[in-house]
């Protein structure tokens, strides 16, 4: 087995952990569901906004489900670019985004501006107040 090393970047949070990466199912790929164009996992995370081209800047709105309600509620969304081995902030403003009440059927959300690096198989991390939540595999080509 012939897996190159992730090099973290510096400034990523410091409970991400190389393993994360290394777990990474690339077979389980976000599907869409509900009605309301939400792409992710069902019932766990997703994403409205995913399916328009990314490698510009664009808005997208994150749904999670199964966490406790409260104002304090932090997303860290971690990219990881699987043909580079690299590591990226997509968020335009950094790792962490705060996540408001319930919306289309989630525990909470959170809208954003994200900026994808490059094309290709991204498996986006998400982790919730420091601890691993779930990752969401995209293809993104535009």
């Amino acid at each position: 087995m012939n897996e190159k090393a992730v090099a973290l970047p510096d400034d990523l949070p410091d409970f991400v952990q190389e393993s994360d990466f290394k777990s990474i199912d690339w077979d389980k790929k976000a599907v869409e569901f509900g009605d309301r164009g939400i792409i992710g996992n069902s019932n766990k995370s997703g994403v409205i906004g995913v399916d328009m081209p990314s490698l510009n800047t664009q808005k997208w709105m994150w749904h999670v489900w199964g966490i406790e309600e409260g104002r304090d509620n932090q997303l860290t969304i971690v990219g990881y670019h699987k043909d580079s081995n690299t590591i990226h902030p997509i968020l335009v403003n950094g790792w962490n985004i705060g996540l408001s009440g319930s919306v289309n059927g989630a525990d909470a959300h959170a809208p954003s501006n994200v900026k994808i690096p490059k094309p290709g198989d991204w498996a986006i991390l998400l982790y919730t107040n420091g601890s691993y939540f779930d990752t969401l595999i995209y293809d993104i080509t535009e």
